[in-house]
């Protein structure tokens, strides 16, 4: 495992002492510190600047050492936050333990966890098809590596009475694709592990939320078949601003639920407190007779 802290960052402040830190109108947590998977390209190094720019200071972890140096390095010097860069792989429990121990050990604590890393199936094809391998590769990419995290920096969020957990879902979390059987089986297993955890943490100040970014221009979602000549991509900034409002705290209601950036306004969900079974997988019944209704 190899680690970096950009110099041109400052060491960042109590959430007490925090003024500022943010531009162009984003909310700010200054003092706040964030760990996010898969940070060194697409949607994680968008969420790593994002949340940078509203002055969190944020380890990124990623298997690339080189582009996750680079990427933090160059998140830092634009925005002045302090970042870490920290390669490891999020399936690898002791890469895992060693990763957190080093944010923890360079920013005291993390504040708020974004589960982003996950691989995707490398053909389009029925699931038997599918090479059993690689399959599982990206069910345990998407599960194993949220666990282990998880695992990881909740028991410091509890101690310190405080934090936010973030899985990144997806459309496929609540509808599969044929062609996508192991990214549709490993959502579809976040979005459980989330309800699981959010219920685990009730009665404390510790929450944990499914966020699907809908379609984001990225490289991963470049190459995949589906996706050739869509163009009603999801801005990334939009991402940005649902898992902020997360991290400030503003949307606690929604812990063990899903949302879906670009669609749902932060704004709007501040003022709904979500009831029952509410944006929760579970069986709809076939009639008033079904049993299971």
């Amino acid at each position: 495992m190899l680690s970096s802290v950009a110099e041109r960052g400052l060491r960042p402040p109590h959430p007490s002492q925090a003024q500022g830190g943010a531009r162009d109108g984003a909310r700010s947590l200054g003092g706040g510190v964030a760990l996010v998977t898969g940070a060194s390209t697409g949607i994680g190094r968008h969420l790593v600047e994002g949340l940078a720019t509203r002055g969190m200071a944020v380890a990124g972890l990623a298997r690339g050492e080189d582009r996750l140096r680079t990427a933090m390095d160059e998140i830092a010097a634009a925005t002045g936050a302090r970042t870490l860069a920290v390669a490891a792989d999020v399936t690898d429990r002791g890469a895992v333990d060693a990763a957190v121990a080093r944010a923890v050990e360079e920013f005291g604590r993390v504040d708020l966890l974004v589960n982003n890393a996950g691989l995707i199936d490398a053909a389009e094809v029925p699931v038997w098809q599918a090479d059993p391998d690689q399959w599982w590769d990206v069910v345990t990419s998407h599960v194993r590596g949220a666990q282990l995290l998880v695992r990881a920096v909740v028991p410091g969020m509890l101690a310190r009475g405080s934090g936010r957990v973030v899985n990144i879902a997806s459309g496929m979390s609540v509808r599969a694709r044929p062609e996508y059987s192991a990214y549709s089986v490993a959502k579809t297993g976040l979005m459980r592990m989330t309800e699981a955890l959010a219920g685990a943490l009730e009665g404390s100040d510790v929450r944990a939320f499914d966020v699907a970014p809908g379609v984001v221009e990225t490289e991963m979602t470049r190459a995949m078949p589906i996706w050739q000549g869509f163009t009603d991509w999801t801005p990334p900034e939009k991402v940005v601003e649902l898992i902020a409002a997360i991290a400030s705290g503003e949307l606690d209601p929604w812990s063990g639920r899903f949302l879906r950036a670009g669609v749902d306004d932060p704004s709007v969900l501040r003022d709904i407190t979500p009831e029952g079974d509410a944006r929760r997988l579970r069986l709809r019944p076939y009639s008033d007779e079904d049993p299971l209704a």
